[in-house]
């Protein structure tokens, strides 16, 4: 039996409490595009130098001994780290047709309706798809950028509307499912409808937040009950107490040339299966370590090392990552600064660092009038859930 909304959601519209989730973008870095399955899929093997006690119940003694914070048995296993800003989407749950349900999205003016059990498998209902699955009705989704004029630019922005859908639909529906289980189910329902090519890395900062480095288990961990694709080992590797450390480092400008992202992602995955590409490829873990090892020791020079590496890897496999963002770079390079293009390069937004406060600020002055800058601040959480 469906679980009927709309009497709910129309006393909480009158009281002005209507239930509504806000999911937070991620920046990448080193270690974006390792999170596809593929990618996961490839390069995971038995750590072998790492013999976990089964009979230990406590997650974090198990996959994160004390002897060990540089956690050296990750070094060769895919892994991304997220950094939680706040720029991202609201989601909102309004009462809709008793009998329907709906997404409509305010940025792109788009609304999909169906009735529970007629919607079909395309792209534009991949929204509406998880509606669907939760078995609820009459209620109608409403998503809303929480800036204006940013749209993804590489920061993950469908995925993240994507996992919000599902955080939003498992609280209405009394939470069914677990934090894994939603990652990988809006990550199988974004790939799966043609939506992007996606893995886990955005659906995982959106749960989990922070500074977070993501060891990927697409298989699961060894030892445990599991989901399977989406599960991940994760560590802390800056407090939000030394967030304004790596804030005053980074920042993050438009290229203003967005461009389909899937383009570049596709290249990648065909590199794969290239003696050349997947040479390239495998050197992506050990660059990926070195930069969680700069952030969790606050090597700042190290940070700014990886980035350089991972960003001439990617571009060797794909000269169309840098294609609009050339002109920014020569600009970071003469300011002791360097620069990598958010999510596969097609969004436009272009993460700036620099080792030394001083030199990302005169940079600013620089790119000022130039190039937009979009602002953040880093955020714990990777979402919020209002009035359920």
């Amino acid at each position: 039996m469906s679980i009927q909304l709309h009497d709910y959601l129309k006393i909480a519209e009158k009281e002005k409490d209507l239930p509504k989730v806000i999911a937070y973008n991620r920046i990448d870095g080193p270690g974006s595009s390792l999170d596809l399955a593929e990618f996961q899929e490839s390069f995971w093997r038995m750590p072998d130098t790492l013999k976990p006690d089964l009979n230990i119940t406590d997650e974090t003694s198990k996959w994160a001994p004390e002897n060990d914070p540089a956690c050296k048995w990750t070094m060769n296993l895919p892994r991304t780290v997220g950094i939680t800003i706040d720029t991202g989407t609201k989601i909102e749950a309004y009462p809709f047709d008793p009998d329907l349900i709906g997404v409509k999205s305010v940025e792109y003016k788009t609304e999909v309706i169906a009735a529970p059990g007629d919607v079909f498998p395309v792209s534009q209902n991949w929204l509406l798809k998880i509606m669907e699955i939760f078995n609820i009705k009459g209620v109608m989704f409403v998503l809303k950028n929480l800036r204006e004029g940013i749209q993804s630019s590489g920061l993950g922005g469908s995925s993240t509307a994507t996992i919000g859908v599902c955080i939003l639909a498992n609280e209405l529906a009394g939470r069914p499912f677990n934090k894994m289980q939603l990652i990988s189910m809006a990550s199988r329902i974004e790939q799966g409808f043609g939506v992007s090519i996606t893995g886990t890395q955005e659906q995982s900062n959106v749960i989990f937040g922070g500074v977070t480095d993501y060891v990927w288990f697409p298989w699961g961990r060894p030892g445990y009950p599991s989901t399977g694709y989406g599960d991940s080992v994760r560590f802390e590797l800056l407090p939000p107490e030394n967030y304004a450390l790596l804030e005053s480092r980074t920042a993050i400008f438009h290229s203003g040339h967005p461009r389909m992202s899937s383009e570049v992602n596709l290249t990648w995955r065909n590199a794969l299966s290239t003696e050349v590409g997947y040479k390239l490829h495998s050197k992506k873990m050990k660059v990926a370590y070195n930069f969680r090892e700069g952030l969790r020791l606050k090597k700042w020079d190290h940070v700014l090392n990886s980035i350089d590496e991972y960003r001439k890897i990617r571009t060797k496999l794909c000269e169309g990552y840098m294609e609009e963002s050339r002109d920014i770079l020569e600009y970071t390079q003469s300011n002791n600064c360097t620069a990598f293009p958010l999510g596969a390069g097609g969004g436009g937004g272009v993460l700036l660092f620099s080792p030394e406060p001083e030199f990302l600020e005169k940079l600013r002055e620089d790119l000022k009038g130039l190039y937009r800058e979009i602002p953040f601040k880093i955020r714990s959480k990777g979402h919020e859930i209002i009035n359920i």
